[in-house]
C-alpha cells in the first residue's frame, strides 16, 4: 500500500526537473512548443509530493513523432488516460535512477488541463497566502488520508477550486 507523503518544498526540485529536461529536450526540441515544470514541485514555498509534473506542449500533427523520439529516450506511451488531448508517458525506475520520479505528459496546446496547470502554478507562485493556504490542505489531507490518492484528491478540491475561481479559470474537470 502505497502511503501519500508530502514534503516542504524543496530547491533541489528545480535542479531535478533541469536535469529530466536536459536529458530528454535534446530529442525533442525541434518538434514541441515548450516543456513545463508544472504541478506543486513547480513552486517555491508550496508542500508537495516529491514527484516532478512536466508538461510537453506541441502543435497539431505531432503527436507520433513525439511518441516515437520518447520511445528512443526510454518512455512508453500509456494513452490519454481519460484525458483528451494530454498523453501520458511512462518509464521503468531501473533504467532512469540517476532521475528522480517524475510525471511525463505529451499535451497540445489548446489542452483545457494544461491550461489549467499553468495557470495554477503561475497563480501560486505570485500569491503566498494562497500557496499557504494549498500547503495547509495538503498536510491535511495527506494526514487524513495517508493511503487513499481519490480522498485525498477530493479534500483538496475546494481550495484548488478557490484558486481556479481566482484565475478565471473555469475548470474542465476535477
Amino acid at each position: 500500500m502505497k502511503t501519500i507523503i508530502v514534503e516542504p518544498y524543496n530547491p533541489k526540485w528545480a535542479e531535478e526537473f533541469d536535469k529530466i529536461k536536459s536529458e530528454i529536450l535534446p530529442a525533442i526540441s525541434d518538434d514541441i512548443i515548450s516543456f513545463e515544470h508544472v504541478g506543486s514541485t513547480s513552486v517555491a514555498g508550496l508542500w508537495a509530493k516529491p514527484v516532478i509534473d512536466i508538461d510537453v506542449v506541441i502543435d497539431d500533427g505531432k503527436l507520433s513523432i513525439i511518441i516515437e523520439k520518447l520511445a528512443a529516450c526510454g518512455y512508453n506511451h500509456r494513452g490519454d488516460l481519460g484525458i483528451t488531448g494530454r498523453e501520458a508517458f511512462g518509464y521503468n525506475d531501473d533504467e532512469k535512477p540517476q532521475l528522480m520520479k517524475h510525471h511525463l505528459y505529451v499535451c497540445h496546446k489548446n489542452n483545457a488541463e494544461l491550461k489549467q496547470h499553468i495557470a495554477l502554478r503561475d497563480f501560486l507562485r505570485i500569491n503566498p497566502e494562497y500557496c499557504e493556504k494549498y500547503s495547509n490542505i495538503k498536510i491535511e489531507m495527506a494526514k487524513k488520508y495517508p493511503h487513499d490518492i481519490d480522498s485525498y484528491i477530493k479534500g483538496k478540491k475546494p481550495v484548488v477550486m478557490e484558486i481556479y475561481k481566482e484565475c478565471g479559470i473555469k475548470p474542465w474537470k476535477m
